[in-house]
């Protein structure tokens, strides 16, 4: 099998609003890029690339990259002003350092199998024009008084994942509605039954 199409044995997730903070939540319920192949499904899924573009070229190299500027990415946006702030610092230069590295990957419109356009890139994606694409979206967050400000961490049970409250009145609670959401509706259920029965 292919590395850029492997399967995944656990469902990738897309939904917290950035493509920098979906990188966060490849960390969560355990790794999940802990092989090339749910990389390049991750970097396909997260629309870095354009849907069937061929990743096999990527090897571990990429897993070392997309790791590292994930721990970069998470100092930064979980981290509070601290005595020692050495490690934000760190995480920080390392993330400018990525997002000026390489171009990212360029677009091209060409004609599919039907006659419609459809986007393509121009040549092969390196892992450096990738990870700077996901660094450029942690500046503009970092950076947007207005976006930092909607970053929430989820209020789930054990869950680390964090998002951007886009919800109507910044109501939202869960990274998601159908996971931590349910669970915490059926934790709720559960206790009302127990102190009905008590």
């Amino acid at each position: 099998m292919a590395l850029g199409t492997a399967t995944v044995p656990y469902e990738l997730r897309f939904d917290a609003g950035r493509i920098c903070l979906d990188l966060l939540a490849t960390t969560h319920p355990g790794e999940r890029l802990d092989a090339v192949g749910p990389l390049c499904a991750w970097i396909s899924g997260s629309g870095l690339v354009p849907p069937g573009t061929p990743l096999g070229h990527a090897d571990a190299s990429w897993l070392v990259g997309f790791r590292e500027l994930r721990g970069c990415v998470g100092q930064l946006v979980r981290t509070t002003k601290t005595a020692d702030e050495r490690p934000y610092e760190r995480a920080l230069v390392r993330l400018n350092e990525v997002a000026a590295r390489a171009a990212p990957p360029v677009p091209c419109a060409v004609r599919g199998e039907d006659g419609t356009l459809v986007r393509e890139l121009a040549r092969a994606p390196e892992c450096a024009g990738l990870l700077a694409v996901v660094a450029w979206d942690a500046v503009e967050l970092l950076t947007d008084p207005v976006a930092r400000a909607a970053v929430r961490e989820c209020e789930g049970d054990n869950c680390p994942l964090v998002y951007l409250d886009t919800s109507r009145g910044r109501r939202r609670r869960w990274c998601s509605s159908e996971v931590c959401g349910n669970r915490e509706r059926v934790a709720r259920h559960r206790r009302r039954a127990a102190l009905a029965r008590a």
